[in-house]
This record gives structure tokens, C-alpha cells and sequence, in this order.
């Protein structure tokens, strides 16, 4: 790449997102944020990092919604700002990845970092998907999820990152209009969507 650049990568879940991710940081010689994120947020917040992995992806941010979902209690849902511990978390992540981005090029996955760069910094915004019964299999092949979970895991995830998006984001997760490139890993294999991504990539610009 001439130019700084970050990647931001959107995946459904099973979709090979954040191999593809390590793999593209590793093929352009740029670091790559995933669990860093994590470890880094929680350097800032106090909260331990297996809480925030936790956290990350839910949206309590409303009383009526902690609620209607069974998950308010007084102890855990406002500070003394008065947010809930999922904004918390949020705006946390939302420093730490604008931090990240602000060394240089590198590749970002998952945590509305498309929309929290947006209008920032140089973004190029990837999204990977594939067709549900090959996300499956890879969830049971690559994650250790059991076959008799595998489809109710995959779908509550994938809910859960639209949730997420919609919510923090303000854009339709999955749309690829909101990206400039949308990958089919489960057609074009994890190697081949790294070796197109990294093509584009060097020449964009």
C-alpha cells in the first residue's frame, strides 16, 4: 500500500472473517486488532476481558429493553454517568480502535469499527459471508461448537452482531452497499478471498 490505510472487516459468523483478517494483516505486513481490542479495553475500563468479549455484543442501553429481556438489575446496569455498562463498553472500544487506527495501517475486525472510522480515517470496509449450512460446518470444524447447537448458536450470533450494528452503528449490517467489497468465503475458499482482498488492496488508491 503507498498510503495508510485501515481495513475493516464485517463477518457473519462461521464466515472465516477473522482468519481472513489475520491472514490479509500478514500478507500486507500490517498488524492486525481483534483480541487486542478486547485486552485493551479493558485496561481502560477496569472490567476484565472475558466481561467485555461478554458484553460487546449486547445492547442494554435502554431500561425498557434490559426489561423486556430479563437482564436489569441495579447493580449492573448504570454507572455514575448514567450509561450502561454495553455503552461503557462501547465507547471504550470506540478510543481504543481509533488509537489503533491512528498509528497506521492495519486491519481491523468486527466492533463497528467501519462506522466508528467513518469520515476519520482512510477506510477500506470488507464484509464476508457465506451460506449458512457451510458456517455450520466451519463453527463445528474450526470452533469445537457441537452439532446439536450449532444452528441456534449461529443464528443468535448472527442477531446479535445485526443488533449490535443497528443500534451503535446506524447501518444495515450486511448490506453491501456499506462496504467496498463483499466476499463469498464460502464460494471463493479463505485463501482465495485473502489473495483478491490483498490485489485490491495494493492498488487502491
Amino acid at each position: 500500500m503507498k498510503n495508510n490505510l485501515i481495513i475493516t472487516i464485517s463477518r457473519e459468523f462461521g464466515s472465516g472473517g477473522r482468519e481472513i483478517g489475520e491472514k490479509l494483516a500478514m500478507e500486507l505486513g500490517i498488524p492486525y486488532y481483534d483480541k487486542t481490542i478486547i485486552d485493551k479495553t479493558a485496561k481502560e475500563t477496569g472490567f476484565c476481558a472475558e466481561f467485555i468479549e461478554k458484553e460487546e455484543q449486547r445492547v442494554t442501553s435502554s431500561l425498557l429493553f434490559n426489561l423486556a429481556t430479563n437482564t436489569y438489575t441495579f447493580g449492573n446496569m448504570m454507572s455514575h454517568y448514567g450509561q450502561s455498562l454495553s455503552d461503557q463498553v462501547f465507547q471504550a472500544e470506540s478510543k481504543v480502535i481509533k488509537d489503533l487506527a491512528s498509528q497506521g495501517s492495519c486491519v481491523i475486525v468486527g466492533r463497528c469499527a467501519d462506522y466508528i472510522l467513518k469520515n476519520q480515517f482512510p477506510c477500506f470496509n470488507v464484509f464476508i459471508c457465506a451460506e449458512f449450512e457451510k458456517r455450520c460446518e466451519r463453527a463445528v470444524e474450526k470452533y469445537g461448537i457441537n452439532k446439536d447447537d450449532v444452528t441456534d448458536i449461529v443464528k443468535k450470533t448472527d442477531k446479535a452482531r445485526i443488533r449490535h450494528n443497528q443500534f451503535y452503528g446506524s447501518q444495515d449490517w450486511g448490506d453491501a452497499r456499506n462496504y467496498d467489497v463483499t466476499i463469498n468465503s464460502g464460494t471463493v475458499g479463505v485463501d482465495n478471498a485473502v489473495s483478491m482482498l490483498k490485489a485490491v488492496i495494493e492498488n487502491y488508491r
